[in-house]
């Protein structure tokens, strides 16, 4: 088995490299979590304002930006996994 074609193994990571993960990783998480509470709060913001009979387009952007804001988290937790 060459060098070449030898699985490598993961380089041994010192201790600052390890916290800056670690830190990383929860910045993303934290943010991911931020983002799905603001999504719920968006989502409340319209299911108000479809209980209250408000304009449509206002329930509509209500929603878009809720699911912008589960885009956000999602992307975020799938990034902190990643690291």
């Amino acid at each position: 088995m060459s060098a070449a074609s030898a699985p490598t193994a993961p380089a041994n990571q010192g201790g600052f490299r390890r916290f800056w993960r670690t830190l990383k990783q929860l910045f993303y998480e934290v943010v991911g979590t931020l983002f799905a509470v603001l999504a719920f709060v968006w989502l409340g913001s319209a299911y108000r304002a479809w209980t209250r009979d408000v304009a449509h387009w206002l329930m509509a952007a209500a929603v878009i930006l809720a699911l912008l804001f589960v885009l956000f988290a999602v992307s975020s937790f799938r990034r902190a996994r990643k690291l």
